[in-house]
């Protein structure tokens, strides 16, 4: 059973891959110290090369000194790396400075164009440095002609993270209870705030209160001012998406195209939203079983099984840890059994295992639950999230203090609020700036695109901000994708097409007929009917 545990968790891996995004959403238990929800970046890491600092004016005039080759891992050629020194507090004039680290992927061209591609990455806390070879094979062709351009935003990856100690590649190998025991989840993070308001002592780098999306703006539009990029292409992801409609509202002049993939706007309200579509992203799968002949043979009380699970009190149970193998002992309870199910709703791949999965845990049986869910979202410990940066967003951002829905949220199967709000009480806020939630009419033409089978940046978020935006947006629905839609060779392909247009009516047009012809393209993984993908000899993982 030991090596089972583990060969399932690499079987649906190798299943998944051609479906994962290089960004998320992530959720609290991708915060909170395993089976995170940040989906693989295609294995692109950093080269710890020191990338070359050069100190940098915090006002309009900035200006830079030529960045320094560097090498990126994922890269076979050399980019450039630089440093923008901006004020932790752009209004306190002897605020201590923080690096904001940028690369940039020169273009093949000799003479290229004036307008860059700037990648924005999700999480929140998630660095585009990292990304570095991901990001170039998914905007390779834009790169033949344009700069692509990546910004560690303030408190991720080389610009002085906002790093818990769980956080890091061993993330995912920590004992199973510490993923789901709620005290010892509150404790590590508590501990971890109190490392990260320790650093560089009074007015040093550890005031929380001064991350947020409206400074991170702030920093990008300085380090664009620096390496001369008057316009700009915005390819955003996820979280990035907010980060993209944040310099819409402040900068709407510095932005040529933008592409938003699984938008979160600035009144998404994480902790409310969450639970209700991840709960409508659940009934729309146990729906598509009924409606399958094949599933619906298979697991024909799949809908009674789960309520059962939710319904079952507390049990403590034995079972391999998914990448170790060790048998571990914890408590399953609700929540657990949430966050479980949780992760492997991101990705189709994955969400195709789900019903023989939940199957084998009415029976009793929850190895196939926690092997899939770790291949779902285990990546998260190898993407570079930095867990204080995203508490740090989603605290001031997405809480409870945003104004209550006008009617109440259909009961759902889900509580995606809940840790979030205990692991935000004491967490320090960022006061969002007045008309940060106000979406203002787009002044260049953007394309948003959402996974129809999306559980936490659904389409009806993507339609609502492309209404606010007015004529000059398109919204596509991609009915067979997750979380994550530019990955597909046919969207590549279409992103380029929409950014190299000459003209604005001709990119308008383009993103509209490619939305369709992508979601016609596409197609649904089919149900698994056993716990994890088997050979053609039928005698366990592959």
């Amino acid at each position: 059973m030991k090596g089972r545990a583990v060969a399932v968790v690499a079987a649906w891996r190798r299943l998944a891959a051609r479906w994962q995004p290089v960004w998320s959403w992530a959720s609290p238990a991708a915060c909170a110290l395993a089976l995170g929800l940040l989906l693989d970046p295609a294995g692109s890491r950093v080269a710890r090369a020191e990338p070359a600092s050069v100190a940098v004016a915090a006002g309009p005039a900035a200006s830079i000194e030529p960045a320094a080759p560097c090498r990126l891992s994922g890269l076979a050629t050399e980019a450039r790396c630089g440093t923008v020194w901006r004020p932790l507090h752009p209004d306190r004039p002897a605020s201590v400075r923080l690096p904001i680290r940028f690369a940039v992927l020169p273009a093949v061209a000799r003479v290229p164009l004036a307008d860059p591609v700037v990648f924005l990455a999700g999480g929140p806390g998630q660095g585009a440095i990292e990304l570095a070879g991901a990001v170039q094979a998914l905007l390779g062709r834009l790169n033949n002609r344009r700069d692509i351009l990546l910004v560690d935003l303030r408190g991720t990856g080389r610009s002085e993270a906002l790093s818990c100690a769980f956080d890091g590649p061993d993330a995912a190998r920590r004992p199973l209870a510490e993923s789901f025991d709620a005290q010892r989840r509150e404790a590590a993070v508590a501990a971890c705030r109190r490392a990260l308001q320790a650093r560089g002592g009074a007015g040093g780098l550890g005031d929380l209160s001064a991350y947020g999306t409206t400074r991170a703006v702030e920093d990008l539009l300085a380090v664009l001012d620096a390496w001369g990029a008057r316009r700009v292409n915005l390819v955003a992801a996820s979280y990035g998406t907010r980060v993209a409609l944040e310099m819409a509202r402040q900068a709407p002049q510095r932005i040529r195209r933008s592409v938003l993939d699984g938008v979160a706007p600035p009144d998404l309200g994480l902790m409310r939203s969450g639970t209700e579509d991840l709960g409508a992203a659940l009934g729309a799968l146990l729906q598509d079983c009924e409606r399958d002949v094949r599933c619906q043979a298979a697991f024909a009380r799949l809908r009674s099984q789960w309520q059962a699970l939710l319904a079952a009190p507390p049990r403590e149970i034995t079972l391999p840890h998914p990448l170790t193998g060790e048998p571990e002992r914890l408590v399953l309870d609700r929540s657990a059994l949430q966050a479980l199910v949780r992760g492997p709703l991101y990705s189709p791949a994955s969400r195709a295992g789900l019903p023989a999965a939940l199957d084998a845990a009415a029976g009793g049986r929850f190895e196939p639950l926690v092997g899939l869910a770790a291949a779902a979202g285990g990546a998260a410990a190898r993407s570079g999230l930095a867990t204080g940066l995203h508490l740090s967003v989603v605290c001031s951002e997405d809480g409870p203090a945003l104004p209550a829905p006008a009617a109440p949220p259909p009961q759902t199967d889900f509580s995606f609020g809940d840790p979030y709000a205990s692991l935000c009480r004491d967490w320090p806020r960022f006061e969002p700036v007045a008309g940060f939630r106000t979406l203002a009419v787009a002044g260049s033409p953007v394309w948003l695109v959402s996974g129809g089978l999306d559980p936490v940046t659904p389409p009806r978020h993507g339609l609502r901000v492309a209404a606010a935006l007015g004529a000059q947006a398109v919204h596509s629905t991609i009915p067979a994708a997750g979380h994550g839609v530019l990955g597909g060779a046919c969207m590549r392909d279409a992103v380029a097409r929409f950014i190299e247009a000459v003209d604005d009516a001709a990119a308008l047009s383009l993103a509209s007929a490619s939305g369709e012809r992508c979601a016609a393209a596409l197609p649904r993984p089919a149900f698994r009917l056993a716990p994890w993908p088997v050979a053609a000899s039928g005698e366990g993982p592959r």
